[in-house]
């Protein structure tokens, strides 16, 4: 189905490779286990999470499963923003305007952000299977972001997104009307990314081994 193409086709090379895999997979897999044990994993990415770390050849380094959320920008680095308020499922009306109405020190701005999945692969040809199934599953992002011996990282997000920002301060930029009507489609949007994050586990259930 896929072309072979390991990295390193010698068979020191190959075992050297094997054994950094191994190391690697298993640091991350205790670290996904005490994630999983402390609450820390989105529900949403449980299954397919739990799948792929039990598999021989893959890992999963970090995920989120998407969300909305009302985010505190203070400065313009990353480090200066602050969640105000997340939520990983759909959003009444009350919750947002609730948030949207509290004061914050910095910019306010309604996110809308898709799932992100890292995936650890030993070799390119398990790279390739996860490449393939993310297309049978309709993802359209994705791609290797690390190619080294013994470890192959693919980076997966979903499509889903919007952002526009809300408050300057105090001074509101969008009137409660404007969030009010917005939200059906933010949720509807976020409701497709879950969707597609469930059809993305089946493929893999599927197509790794």
């Amino acid at each position: 189905m896929h072309k072979k193409t390991p990295l390193n086709t010698g068979p020191e090379g190959g075992n050297e490779s094997g054994s950094r895999f191994k190391m690697v997979k298993k640091r991350h897999r205790k670290t996904y286990e005490t994630a999983l044990s402390q609450g820390k994993v989105d529900e949403q990415m449980k299954e397919l999470c739990s799948f792929v770390t039990g598999t021989e050849n893959y890992f999963t380094s970090s995920c989120c499963s998407g969300r909305i959320m009302l985010l505190e920008k203070r400065g313009d680095k990353k480090t200066e923003n602050f969640f105000h308020r997340k939520w990983h499922r759909n959003v009444t009306k009350k919750e947002l305007l609730e948030g949207f109405l509290e004061n914050v020190s910095g910019e306010m701005w309604f996110k809308l952000d898709p799932f992100i999945l890292h995936i650890g692969c030993e070799d390119i040809e398990h790279a390739n299977e996860i490449l393939f199934a993310m297309k049978k599953s309709g993802v359209k992002r994705g791609g290797i972001m690390v190619a080294e011996e013994g470890k192959v990282l693919i980076e997966l997000q979903g499509t889903e997104q919007m952002s526009f920002p809300l408050k300057l301060g105090k001074k509101m930029l969008v009137s409660e009307g404007y969030l009010s009507a917005v939200l059906p489609k933010a949720n509807k949007m976020l409701s497709k990314n879950y969707k597609r994050l469930s059809t993305l586990c089946a493929e893999f259930q599927k197509q790794l081994r």
